[in-house]
């Protein structure tokens, strides 16, 4: 049986500054790319495709293409097998792009712990109790609020609405 190997793709660019790039992965990850620390680290010279991009206005044209980076005001000639000349744009394949970057806790598991844990408190509640009402154990609840697991929305519901005795309401902004 052949496995199936997942390449983490880039789904959303969420912000360029200066020469970090923060983007939204298919695992739901937000990470940050620092480029000056990785063309420093590559010894990036004048001879290399990725020079024109240490000018900070070429470096801000980045755009998404096929979940990667890509600057398409890089162009990179590639002789096919009839010998014609194709032309792309300059990509950095989104699996080194996923090592070469730091994951940032956005919303994700941090936040809803510590929401978590405070409505516990203000209600008065054990974990113990939380988690019995909710249908969750203790361990559970504790990983939760100690941010050491994810949370389904499912799961968040039923610790809010039967365990808190709260309504959920999620904004979109």
């Amino acid at each position: 049986m052949r496995q199936k190997i997942k390449i983490p793709r880039i789904i959303k660019i969420e912000k360029v500054q200066g020469f970090q790039i923060q983007c939204m992965f298919n695992n739901g990850e937000s990470r940050l790319f620092d480029f000056q620390k990785i063309f420093n680290d590559w010894l990036v010279s004048e001879n290399d495709f990725e020079y024109p991009l240490l000018d900070p206005t070429e470096f801000k044209k980045v755009t998404l293409r096929n979940f990667t980076l890509s600057w398409p005001n890089i162009e990179i000639k590639i002789k096919n097998e009839n010998g014609e000349v194709e032309v792309y744009p300059y990509e950095i394949g989104a699996d080194v792009l996923y090592n070469l970057s730091q994951e940032l806790n956005i919303v994700s598991k941090s936040r809803f712990g510590s929401l978590i844990r405070t409505a516990r408190l203000k209600a008065g509640l054990t974990q113990a109790q939380l988690a019995q009402r909710s249908g969750t154990t203790r361990f559970y609840i504790s990983r939760l609020e100690n941010n050491k697991t994810d949370l389904e929305m499912s799961t968040f519901r039923k610790i809010v609405e039967a365990g808190l005795g709260k309504n959920l309401k999620v904004l979109i902004e």
